[in-house]
């Protein structure tokens, strides 16, 4: 991963653990999409979180920087 990918992938990893205090078997899998590279599943698991508007948009925000940096390698 490069330094952009790394950025944008620590960013999405703390705003979760602050999100999702508990560790859960949800948490679990979602750090795991995060360590194996896999936006697509990291927004799967994302959609079934009662987020509100602007935490949504936030973490939506956070998934597509990750998406984009993942491109520039």
């Amino acid at each position: 991963m490069g330094a952009t990918a790394d950025q944008a992938t620590v960013s999405l990893l703390r705003w979760l653990r602050r999100q999702l205090r508990q560790p859960t078997p949800e948490r679990e899998r979602l750090e795991a999409a995060v360590a194996n590279d896999d936006p697509a599943e990291a927004r799967r698991l994302l959609a079934r979180y009662p987020f509100g508007d602007a935490q949504r948009a936030h973490v939506e925000g956070l998934i597509a920087r990750w998406e984009r940096s993942r491109g520039a390698r």
